[in-house]
């Protein structure tokens, strides 16, 4: 099974699980959804009405959570860790992988020195080990490990929720995405065009070629009668 099709099933069972759960107990499944380890992707489980109702309750706490595993990375979670409830291993290992989505995001060379700083890892060899084993083979990231130059190139990087403030943008690159298609298919179909009609003019052509040849026969047999 591919990661697209197991993120979609993941997502599916833990949105319809979030229709049946409140409070406390809905609380706990966010914890599980945010700890399992294929997936990645929760902007449909915020969405949920039931999630949404957490919003100024008593455990509004697991609602900041579920954001933060959306949108936000390590360092997001350490500065505001006292107003979130403590991270299993699971979530923190989660989140750090999620982290390297968002650094990859708007950089495709990532430095050794910067992962660290970010992660909280203390050396290379946890940085690569990390790298590889928790992210590369998870497919969510491919590329290349650079020992030389002590930096990570990063080739794929699988996409993260889109933050609200991000909708703006998107919206105008599908928009200009969407004009350029129009503008490319009037230019082929008007290039189909043009070749039906030069194909029109090169059968005309033809015909009155072979009009004129079948005169110059007709011509000749007559004189040589």
């Amino acid at each position: 099974m591919d990661i697209e099709q197991k993120q979609a099933e993941l997502i599916e069972y833990f949105v319809k699980q979030a229709e049946i759960h409140k409070g406390l107990s809905l609380g706990n499944l966010i914890v599980e959804a945010t700890s399992h380890s294929s997936l990645f992707g929760f902007s449909e489980i915020l969405s949920v009405p039931n999630v949404v109702q957490l919003q100024g309750t008593e455990h509004s706490v697991y609602l900041d959570l579920l954001r933060l595993f959306a949108h936000g990375t390590w360092s997001d979670y350490k500065s505001n860790s006292g107003r979130l409830p403590p991270l299993v291993p699971d979530q923190v290992l989660k989140l750090k992988q999620l982290s390297v989505l968002t650094l990859a995001e708007t950089d495709k060379v990532l430095p050794y020195d910067n992962l660290m700083q970010e992660l909280d890892v203390s050396n290379v060899r946890e940085l690569e080990d990390f790298l590889i084993n928790d992210c590369m083979y998870a497919g969510i990231v491919r590329g290349k490990l650079d020992q030389l130059r002590r930096c990570f190139e990063v080739q794929f990087a699988a996409g993260r929720d889109l933050r609200p403030e991000q909708l703006g943008g998107m919206i105008q690159t599908l928009e200009t995405w969407l004009n350029t298609s129009d503008n490319l298919l009037h230019s082929i179909q008007e290039k189909i065009k043009w070749a039906d009609t030069m194909s029109e003019l090169d059968k005309k052509h033809r015909k009155e070629v072979e009009d004129k040849v079948d005169d110059i026969k007709k011509s000749l047999t007559h004189k040589v009668s």
